[in-house]
């Protein structure tokens, strides 16, 4: 079987199989990974931009039980402490802030909400001037 008839069939599989109950309600660890990322800043329309641009990681560990979101891959993984955690209308919403790197004005709020019915997820992040919107997905880890 060639490569894309593979991966075309194991995209079909995966799309078959239903979310089952409590994958995405915080009771388990997810891998997410970031499909799009939109920055806007004051004054100037929001564009796209890749990750790496803004020092993003391309996949994230929440661990809702461990209070906290992990980057994955990379030489330095990244631990952010969830400081506020709901479940609202069938999402999952976690909240924290950052200082970011040491003697740097580069703090900001981030903000992540979960669909529990489908594991797509919306992060966001603000600081001075500056906003991001994360879109992306997580699958059960």
């Amino acid at each position: 079987m060639g490569t894309s008839r593979f991966f075309g069939a194991l995209s079909m599989a995966m799309l078959a199989a239903p979310a089952l109950a409590g994958d995405f309600d915080g009771s388990q660890p997810l891998l997410c990974a970031v499909n799009d990322i939109q920055e806007c800043v004051a004054d100037a329309p929001c564009q796209e931009v890749s990750a790496e641009a803004v020092g993003a990681p391309r996949f994230l560990v929440v661990d809702a039980t461990a209070k906290q979101i992990t980057s994955v891959g990379g030489d330095d993984p990244r631990v952010s402490p969830v400081e506020r955690m709901e479940r609202v209308d069938g999402k999952l919403m976690l909240q924290g802030a950052e200082d970011g790197i040491e003697g740097v004005r580069d703090g900001l709020a981030w903000s992540l909400a979960i669909s529990e019915e489908t594991g797509r997820m919306v992060l966001t992040g603000s600081g001075d001037d500056v906003g991001f919107v994360i879109f992306g997905a997580c699958i059960p880890r």
